[in-house]
């Protein structure tokens, strides 16, 4: 019974675990860490691309084959109507020869360096592919914190509403106000009310379309993630961030490796008008000698065809990449600077939000002032209305400013080509 136990309780154990860690998991919401992780072990496009260099390193070993030799068997002198049916093979002259074709200046070593090529492009491309996809999952991500933000943000203005509405409510039974002046006060819940409803569809909205790029079927009332909303100024240099994207990025990476595939595929070219010697050896027999053995040398007289094409072709296709590659790195520099100068005028305008003397503390101290002084009699209805439609803006307004710095973030570290950005 105690070894029963024991099963039991082993058996079960990991399951209760499990199913705590997904709780709390589900519970917290997934960070940005586990959601890229979960896209890019389900994403059928990487998927894609993960079978396109698989299928570059099959043409690999195509390339680098060597070339079959040929078997040639031979009888002659046959004599099936001779005056002796019996003896048709009498007087037959057996041969077998075997030739080979021997490829000259390292075609086989060129071809291979080409596929390799072939490969290693295939690998940049699949690694700029991922680079839009995590741009765009980072865009949904900060679409839902966005959206999370500014739902706690109208549910906190909805209560506060509701704050303000008891105290006018028991200023009128005092007959401290008059009941139009309430009246006016409660207009302002259809405001509120409908800020709430809005960012609750809002926040829904987010999370479908994340979840939709997570090929995931949660339910959306069981799916949350969270993380940081908020700003930061450590920004580096400008400079620094050219010389990270000039190393980092994919496609530029895949321009400067299709320059030097264009070079090598040159160079088999130039190869492959060179003359390549077809070496035969043959065993035969010829009465009155018993067998003999034969030796052959055959080599194409290469006056007319010389591949002159493939080699005009092949160096156009050199100036063509580089100027693909001139033009991805002009690319480079236009998406980081203009990146990095969105990110520093949404930091220059979060700036004035932020701090003492920011807006944000502004807004509310004025709210609160005008609300005491309101509650006292001593400011005007419309200043409290007022005073309260400004905070309300100026909370969305800055809410909606860190959204699009975490954007303008995002879209620096897609220039880059990698998170320089959390």
């Amino acid at each position: 019974m105690e070894r029963l136990k024991w099963r039991l309780c082993s058996g079960v154990l990991p399951v209760i675990c499990a199913f705590g860690a997904w709780a709390q998991t589900s519970s917290s919401g997934l960070s940005w860490e586990q959601v890229r992780a979960k896209f890019l072990a389900a994403n059928p496009n990487l998927k894609a691309g993960e079978l396109n260099i698989e299928e570059s390193k099959a043409q690999e070993i195509t390339a680098y084959l060597r070339p079959n030799p040929d078997f040639t068997a031979t009888l002659d002198q046959i004599e099936p109507f001779n005056g002796n049916p019996y003896r048709p093979f009498g007087f037959a002259l057996p041969l077998f020869a075997v030739s080979y074709l021997h490829e000259r200046q390292h075609k086989r070593e060129l071809r291979l360096a080409s596929a390799q090529q072939g490969t290693a492009m295939a690998e940049t491309q699949l690694q700029d592919v991922e680079r839009t996809l995590l741009f765009n999952l980072r865009a949904a991500f900060v679409q839902v914190l966005e959206a999370k933000a500014l739902l706690e943000n109208a549910k906190e203005n909805l209560e506060y509403f509701q704050k303000q509405a008891g105290i006018n409510r028991e200023r009128l039974k005092a007959g401290d106000i008059a009941r139009v002046d309430l009246d006016r006060v409660l207009l302002q819940r259809v405001q509120y009310e409908s800020d709430y409803q809005n960012a609750q569809v809002n926040m829904r909205t987010a999370k479908l379309t994340l979840l939709m790029l997570l090929n995931d079927r949660t339910p959306v009332d069981r799916f949350d993630v969270n993380g940081s909303y908020k700003f930061s100024e450590s920004l580096m240099p400008l400079e620094e961030y050219h010389e990270q994207a000039l190393a980092s990025r994919p496609d530029l990476k895949s321009a400067t490796l299709a320059v030097r595939k264009a070079e090598t595929d040159h160079k088999l070219a130039v190869a492959n008008g060179s003359t390549d010697p077809t070496f035969g050896v043959d065993v035969g027999r010829n009465p009155p000698i018993p067998a003999y053995l034969g030796v052959s040398v055959s080599v194409p007289v290469r006056i007319f065809d010389r591949n002159q094409g493939e080699k005009a072709r092949t160096q156009i296709d050199i100036l063509h990449a580089q100027r693909q590659r001139d033009a991805a790195e002009a690319q480079v520099f236009n998406d980081v600077d203009s990146a990095y100068f969105t990110l520093v005028s949404t930091l220059n305008q979060l700036r004035s939000y932020a701090g003492p003397e920011g807006y944000l503390e502004s807004a509310a101290r004025i709210r609160e002032t005008i609300s005491f002084s309101f509650q006292h009699g001593q400011a005007a209805l419309l200043d409290y209305l007022d005073a309260q439609r400004d905070y309300r803006s100026t909370q969305v307004a800055y809410l909606t400013l860190i959204g699009s710095y975490l954007t303008a973030a995002g879209q620096l570290n897609l220039a880059v080509g990698r998170e320089v950005m959390q």
